[in-house]
C-alpha cells in the first residue's frame, strides 16, 4: 500500500513550502512516496507527464540530449526543486541508487499555488480603480464603463454583459461572499454599500474596505479557479448586478487577455519591445527564471502594478499560464499592455 509522505519532508520542497497551511494540508493528503530501484528510468527526454517529481532519498542522474550529465543527491539544495521541471522533459532521469521520490500532480500544485497567491492579495485593492470620486455622482453603469478595464472590451461584449446580468435585491446584513467558497459570480453594486472583512486570529472580523455604488467585486476568484478570499456583507439595503462565472470568462476575461507564443515573445524581448515578468515565487524564479526577467509574484502584482512603466509591454509567465493569466488580467485591468506566455514554461519547445 502506498505511503503518504511525511509532512516535514514535504515542507522542504520548493514551492510547496510556500503554501498556506490549508492548501499545504490539501496537497499532503494526496502526496505519496514511491520507491525506485537502482538503474530504473524515472522519466525520459520528451516525456510529458505533468508531474512535479522530487527526490526524497538517494541519487538521480539527469542526462541532457547534448550528453551533459548531472547528479542530484537528496538533502542538497538542488533536491529541494523538482527534477527537470520543463515539459516536454529536457532530460532523462535514472536512479543511480535505490531512491524514494514523490510525484505531485503538476496541475494540482499549480492550482493550489494560484489559490494561495490570489488569497494573499489585500482585498481593499481588489475593487476597480478610483476613477471617479465618490461624491462626483453618476450612476453605476457610467462609473463601470469609464474604468480602464471596460475600455478594452468590445462594445458587443459589454452589451451582452448588461443583457445577461441578473438584478438581485439585497438587505443590510446579508452575506454576499463567504471566504473559502468557490467563485460563482462577478458583482457590481447598483445601489447600496458593502463591507469587506476577514476573520482575525481572535475569531472576530476586521473590516478591510467599504464598497459603494459602481464598485465591482468577485473577479479574483473567477480569474483562475481560486477560492473567495474574504467575506463581503451588505451594510445597507441595496441592489446588486451579478454575472455568472461562465459569462464573466467569455465576455470579460478572454477579450482582455492576450496570449503570445514563445517564439514571438523572445523576438519582442530581443527587439526591446517587451519585458519579461516572472509571476512565480522568488524561490521558483531563482531556480529557472529567464535571465533579465522581472520577478513580481502574483500575490504582489496589485501592489506593484502602479510602479510599472505604462509605456512598456510586459510578457508574463509561470509554469503553466494559470498564474500569469490572472496577473495579466490585473495589469490589463489597469490599462497596461500585458501578454501571457502561451502554455507557460511547460509549453516552451
Amino acid at each position: 500500500m502506498a505511503k503518504l509522505i511525511n509532512k516535514a519532508t514535504l515542507k522542504k520542497f520548493v514551492p510547496v513550502n510556500a503554501l498556506n497551511q490549508d492548501n499545504f494540508d490539501e496537497l499532503a493528503s494526496k502526496t505519496y512516496l514511491e520507491e525506485i530501484p537502482a538503474g530504473a528510468t524515472i522519466f525520459k527526454t520528451g516525456d510529458t507527464d505533468k508531474k512535479s517529481i522530487y527526490l526524497v532519498e538517494g541519487e538521480v542522474e539527469l542526462s541532457a540530449e547534448d550528453g551533459l550529465k548531472t547528479t542530484i543527491k537528496s538533502g542538497t539544495s538542488q533536491a529541494t526543486h523538482a527534477l527537470s521541471t520543463l515539459q516536454p522533459r529536457k532530460h532523462t532521469a535514472i536512479a543511480k541508487t535505490k531512491c524514494k521520490v514523490t510525484m505531485i500532480d503538476g496541475d494540482l500544485l499549480d492550482i493550489l499555488m494560484t489559490w494561495d497567491q490570489i488569497s494573499g492579495i489585500e482585498v481593499d485593492d481588489i475593487t476597480l480603480h478610483d476613477y471617479m470620486d465618490e461624491d462626483e455622482g453618476g450612476d453605476w453603469m457610467t462609473k463601470i464603463l469609464q474604468s480602464k478595464a471596460f475600455l478594452q472590451i468590445p462594445a458587443a461584449n459589454i452589451q451582452a454583459m448588461f443583457m445577461r446580468m441578473q438584478e438581485v435585491p439585497v438587505r443590510a446584513g446579508e452575506i454576499i461572499i463567504k471566504e473559502g467558497d468557490v467563485g460563482d459570480y462577478y458583482y457590481i453594486i447598483k445601489s447600496g454599500k458593502c463591507k469587506v472583512t476577514k476573520p482575525s486570529k481572535n475569531a472576530n472580523e476586521f473590516k478591510l474596505a467599504t464598497l459603494n455604488q459602481g464598485d465591482a467585486f468577485g473577479e479574483e476568484a473567477l480569474l483562475s479557479e481560486a477560492k473567495r478570499n474574504a467575506n463581503i456583507m451588505m451594510e445597507t439595503d441595496g441592489v446588486l448586478m451579478r454575472l455568472s462565472k461562465e459569462d464573466f470568462i467569455q465576455l470579460l476575461k478572454e477579450p482582455i487577455l492576450n496570449w503570445i507564443t514563445n517564439e514571438a515573445a523572445e523576438k519582442m524581448v530581443a527587439d526591446g519591445a517587451g519585458v519579461w515578468i516572472d509571476v512565480r515565487l522568488e524561490s521558483e524564479y531563482s531556480n529557472n527564471g529567464f535571465t533579465g526577467a522581472m520577478n513580481i509574484p502574483l500575490y504582489m502584482m496589485r501592489i506593484n502594478a502602479d510602479k510599472l512603466d505604462p509605456s512598456k509591454t510586459y510578457i508574463l509567465y509561470c509554469d503553466t499560464g494559470r498564474r500569469s493569466s490572472a496577473a495579466a488580467f490585473l495589469l490589463s485591468e489597469r490599462g497596461l499592455s500585458a501578454y501571457c506566455l502561451k502554455g507557460g514554461l511547460s509549453g516552451r519547445g
